[in-house]
């Protein structure tokens, strides 16, 4: 998934994982981070246009997050076992095109990918590269439900 700068190729695609939404996380979010009717009480959100209790969007950006963390951290790992070198990978400079395209609900199971979409060097760190992905997630029906562009910083190995 994440290798040096100069080894990502543009249009590879990475399977970040999935994860089955359950009511009790959905809500333990929506009450720390989010408290609007429809993500913390299945009888409020009827009453709303969603019809039912439904994952704060937030919530569903923090999976995506989350899977990415632990793709990366299993590839950098199958790397180290490989005896080769692990790039270094920076903060995200900000994502862009943030869409929920469809209500999350108790039970549904998303798959998270992430597809290379652009790079370049970094104007001001010449060490690092910036990696562009367009992330999304489906769920069990193949329904788009979530995307967003994203921006990563990744060690040059030239750097």
């Amino acid at each position: 998934m994440m290798l040096f700068f100069e080894d990502v190729e543009i249009g590879a695609r990475t399977r970040l994982g999935a994860y089955s939404f359950r009511a009790e996380e959905m809500v333990a979010f929506a009450r720390m981070w989010d408290p609007q009717a429809f993500h913390l009480d299945e009888g409020a959100g009827a009453r709303t246009h969603f019809g039912g209790l439904v994952a704060s969007g937030w919530y569903t950006a923090a999976i995506a997050a989350r899977l990415r963390a632990q793709a990366m951290e299993r590839e950098h790992e199958a790397l180290r076992r490989a005896g080769k070198p692990v790039p270094r990978v920076g903060p995200s400079p900000g994502f862009k095109d943030l869409k929920w395209l469809r209500p999350v609900r108790a039970g549904d199971t998303l798959t998270f990918e992430s597809e290379v979409v652009a790079k370049k060097p970094s104007a001001s760190r010449p060490e690092w590269g910036l990696v562009f992905t367009h992330d999304t997630a489906t769920d069990q029906h193949g329904r788009l439900t979530f995307e967003l562009t994203n921006c990563v910083f990744v060690e040059r190995a030239e750097g």
